[in-house]
């Protein structure tokens, strides 16, 4: 599998205080060694939109792949009904409020990591 890093990057929008689902993200990150960037929707009006259009809610994390530095994702996502919870659904290039495993399995899906391992 080539590199995807050179060529796409995980950004999470999150918020700047506690959020459980965040810490699970980071520790995902943490453990298989995975960079991110981070866009605060607390901070960032035009994130926050983003999130609400995106997932029906102001859910973080909202964890995408983009092309290197954009914020935007890089590939179509797949829709959600209204009104549903984006709570871990893996969306194609983007995943809401995931569990470790459900992370895990999504990044290396993207080809972020090699393997999954026991959370």
């Amino acid at each position: 599998m080539a590199d995807q890093s050179s060529k796409k990057e995980i950004v999470m929008y999150s918020r700047s205080f506690g959020c459980p689902f965040v810490t699970v993200a980071k520790h995902v990150f943490a453990d298989y060694g995975v960079s991110y960037r981070e866009v605060f929707i607390d901070r960032d009006s035009d994130a926050k939109k983003r999130v609400v259009e995106w997932t029906g809610f102001q859910s973080v994390p909202t964890i995408i792949v983009a092309d290197m530095g954009s914020d935007m994702p890089n590939a179509p996502f797949d829709p959600l009904p209204s009104g549903m919870s984006p709570r871990g659904i893996d969306r194609g290039a983007m995943i809401t409020e995931p569990n470790f495993d459900e992370l895990a399995a999504w990044l290396l899906k993207h080809g972020f990591i090699q393997e999954v391992t026991a959370g």
